[in-house]
């Protein structure tokens, strides 16, 4: 029998707690579709989402290696993020949950006013 305790070193709860937050496969998505973006670019593409709520997301996807930020010297400064190797990696997966997610919907929503 497998066992995943809470103590010592589990990737499985580890991953799944940094990417199974509200936002960061939706920021993922976003920077998959539509490339190098902007803070505000992002923000507007992702409307209910706080600015702090973004700002922690992007730096949590940052640490991970899955998103890269760079700055331009300018004035005003300009910072784009994109997706890094390892995150263009994960986005199969995350596609493949999404059309999983997609074709079970139906059934998903009508267990839950079954059981409600």
């Amino acid at each position: 029998m497998i066992n995943f305790h809470p103590t010592g070193n589990c990737p499985i709860r580890d991953v799944l707690s940094r990417l199974g937050d509200k936002w960061s496969m939706l920021v993922l998505i976003t920077l998959n579709a539509n490339g190098t973006m902007r803070f505000s670019d992002i923000h507007k593409s992702i409307e209910d989402v706080s600015q702090r709520m973004l700002t922690v997301t992007l730096r949590t996807l940052e640490a991970d290696g899955l998103v890269e930020r760079k700055i331009y010297a300018e004035v005003p400064p300009r910072v784009e993020y994109h997706l890094t190797e390892v995150g263009r990696s994960l986005i199969p997966h995350i596609e493949a949950l999404v059309g999983w997610a997609l074709d079970n919907m139906t059934v998903i929503l009508e267990n839950r006013k079954v059981n409600q």
